[in-house]
């Protein structure tokens, strides 16, 4: 497990806070709103971390359940939501037994890495939406749209300071993959100062991968752009 969603789990407000999330989220609800969405909505969000979007978007479903491969951030999102339902599970393999009238799946879908782990997550997304229900992927970006670049994030609270930078760049134009790495500099009261250095493997797939990857799984599929001109991918389950 990558210490990001693990020892520094406790420190995720500051790595990434709830407020962040506002216009975004605004975003993802017009989407399912757009979805004509039945009395009493169910949703399910795959990888949801921190519980940072779901925050949000728990205002306009009767019940929301909160999935994550770590039990670190398992605990952070139930800070956050104790109304909602969490459950431990990896986005590839998960299987509640029962479907929702939207599933959601926000940046957590960058480490599936090769293709046959983005088929296994959109399977997931699939087994468990209902029929005439509405998938949201949301990667951080396609192969079409990858750019190398680098940025510089952090917080503080009355007791924590916390500074990152990520560089993202790709060695290998000829695989599904690219790098994002991080230098964090933590800063607790009474405490030195600690650095970590963590490299994550990402994963980068063309437009037609994705959607030919819905398509084949049972849903109809298009791209919407957004604000921050990312392709999320939208579908509804057949």
């Amino acid at each position: 497990m990558l210490k990001m969603y693990s020892d520094m789990a406790g420190w995720w407000p500051l790595v990434s806070h709830p407020d962040d999330y506002a216009d975004e989220a605004a975003f993802f609800a017009k989407i399912f709103q757009d979805a004509i969405l039945p009395e009493a909505p169910t949703l399910l969000e795959l990888g949801s971390g921190g519980g940072n979007n779901a925050s949000y978007l728990k205002k306009m479903f009767a019940h929301v359940t909160l999935t994550d491969l770590s039990a670190q951030m398992w605990a952070v999102s139930r800070e956050l939501n104790p109304d909602c339902e969490h459950v431990q599970g990896d986005m590839r393999t998960l299987r509640l037994g029962r479907a929702f009238d939207a599933v959601f799946v926000h940046d957590a879908v960058a480490y599936m890495t090769t293709t046959d782990d983005l088929r296994q997550a959109i399977e997931t997304a699939a087994v468990h939406c209902k029929p005439g229900g509405t998938v949201l992927f949301v990667p951080d970006c396609v192969r079409e749209t990858f750019k190398p670049a680098t940025d510089h994030f952090g917080g503080d609270t009355a007791n924590r300071s916390l500074r990152y930078l990520e560089w993202s760049f790709d060695l290998d134009e000829s695989d599904t993959a690219y790098t994002v790495e991080y230098t964090f500099v933590m800063h607790e009261a009474g405490l030195p100062t600690r650095v970590l250095h963590e490299a994550h493997v990402v994963g980068l797939f063309a437009r037609a991968q994705w959607l030919d990857l819905l398509e084949a799984a049972g849903f109809e599929p298009r791209v919407v752009t957004d604000e921050y001109n990312r392709d999320l991918f939208v579908g509804r389950r057949s």
